[in-house]
């Protein structure tokens, strides 16, 4: 193995963990690493004097570039949601605090979208990984009073939008088993009875298979939806750690899906539904 390789893969689970929260996408946090690999060798390392430190910004330009890209011209088919990734043994780092396992929940990458990547670069360089301002500032050419500023802006953007999410591991557990009992049952009223009144339901099919192309929003609707289907083809569920929280991979005539949602007074505020077959190769384990 190369001094090159060495050095990639003693941070590799940090460096993973900050280009998955930058982009969502355990593929394209892959790619990242390896550009990051084959950048590394051409280094002249005698003169860095921090290695973490300087992977950091590297990892971190390429995400921007990525999300840059991406945001301009990628026309994705129907609702797009982060790509799910197993947990229960992390595959990148830090996920020991309560903040640092929100940092990679759905939701909380869902609110990051609305963000720019700049603002999304100094949210996550600071509320995951604890940079100081000074060098955040390095990273994303800004002065660290700069890079004050954005971060207060994506905190206050985000918890303005995160109020109703109080994730709570028991209550996510207990809420899953009982919503997969329920619709597998075609239970409206105990559906309607674990649902907030302005719940969110989308589900990402990304156009390789089929699911409903648009969000949709109250307890009745989406009662009715996952009623429908799940009482029709009865899925089969496995329990397990996605992106920090309790979730569901269910089997059915109708594919494989990945379940995940957000809980707020002990109600399922968002449902988050990923069905597209190129997000859930992490979960296969093909790669």
């Amino acid at each position: 193995m190369t001094d090159a390789a060495v050095d990639v893969l003693a941070h590799r689970a940090m460096l993973l963990g900050l280009a998955y929260r930058l982009l969502g996408s355990a593929g394209d946090a892959e790619d990242v690493m390896q550009d990051v690999y084959l950048r590394w060798r051409d280094v002249d390392r005698d003169q860095v004097r921090e290695p973490r430190r300087y992977l950091s910004r590297m990892v971190t330009r390429l995400a921007l570039d990525r999300l840059r890209r991406r945001q301009a011209h990628e026309e994705y088919v129907g609702p797009w949601l982060p790509e799910p990734v197993a947990t229960t043994v992390a595959p990148f780092d830090p996920l020991e605090t309560v903040e640092q396992r929100d940092s990679v929940a759905t939701a909380t990458l869902l609110l990051l979208e609305r963000l720019d990547p700049v603002e999304r670069a100094v949210f996550v360089l600071r509320s995951a990984f604890d940079f100081p301002y000074a060098q955040i500032a390095e990273i994303v050419d800004r002065t660290p009073e700069h890079c004050r500023q954005l971060n207060l802006r994506a905190r206050t953007r985000v918890a303005d939008d995160r109020r109703r999410f109080t994730p709570s591991r028991r209550e996510h557990a207990e809420l899953l088993e009982r919503f997969l009992a329920a619709s597998r049952d075609g239970d409206l009223a105990t559906l309607r009875t674990l649902l907030h009144d302005d719940v969110v339901s989308c589900s990402d099919g990304g156009g390789r298979v089929r699911s409903a192309r648009h969000p949709i929003v109250g307890a009745d609707r989406v009662a009715r939806f996952f009623a429908a289907t799940h009482h029709r083809h009865q899925p089969s569920a496995e329990f397990v750690e996605v992106n920090g929280a309790p979730a569901a991979v269910t089997v059915s005539p109708a594919g494989r899906h990945v379940i995940t949602f957000a809980v707020s007074d002990g109600r399922i505020s968002g449902l988050y539904v990923v069905a597209n077959p190129d997000k859930l190769t992490h979960l296969n384990g093909d790669r």
